[in-house]
């Protein structure tokens, strides 16, 4: 695990690949965000801006989600204060994504001193090193002992 202290402005992390199947890009759409160009491949061959099945840029931000919490282990977890998303390409069947974190700033607490806000770049990448999603994100960070200190007073 991963405490305030362990951290410092340029870290980066890298994670592993993750493929996106066509089956879990259409079960994902199907359920959270069911437009056609996510849903259905001969619909989406036709569409101007996509021209072929596009996973639903949600699934790419849960699945760079699930990709964060093993190449980036925050104790006490990713506990997110603040995002900006992006994605510049759409995310197609077959894709192997992987995700690049890179610390940008660390500001701490001005009220408690067991504590910061860590800002980071996260990057998601496809087999050809294309952006898929880019996003700057704000977390809460503890130092080490953060609750153990409290529950002592």
């Amino acid at each position: 695990m991963l405490y305030l202290e362990d951290l410092n402005v340029g870290d980066r992390f890298e994670s592993r690949a993750y493929e996106m199947s066509l089956d879990e890009i259409l079960q994902f759409a199907g359920q959270y965000d069911p437009q056609a160009f996510h849903t259905d491949p001969q619909q989406a061959a036709e569409h101007p801006v996509f021209q072929g099945l596009a996973a639903s840029g949600w699934h790419t931000a849960a699945v760079t989600m699930r990709l964060w919490t093993e190449c980036f282990p925050v104790a006490y977890g990713l506990i997110g204060s603040e995002a900006n998303i992006r994605w510049p390409k759409p995310t197609r069947p077959g894709d192997q994504l992987r995700v690049v974190v890179e610390i940008a700033a660390i500001t701490p607490s001005k009220s408690k001193d067991d504590r910061a806000i860590v800002s980071y770049i996260t990057q998601t990448f496809n087999q050809n090193d294309d952006v898929m999603m880019i996003s700057t994100t704000k977390i809460l960070v503890f130092r080490r002992g953060a609750f153990a200190e409290s529950a002592e007073q």
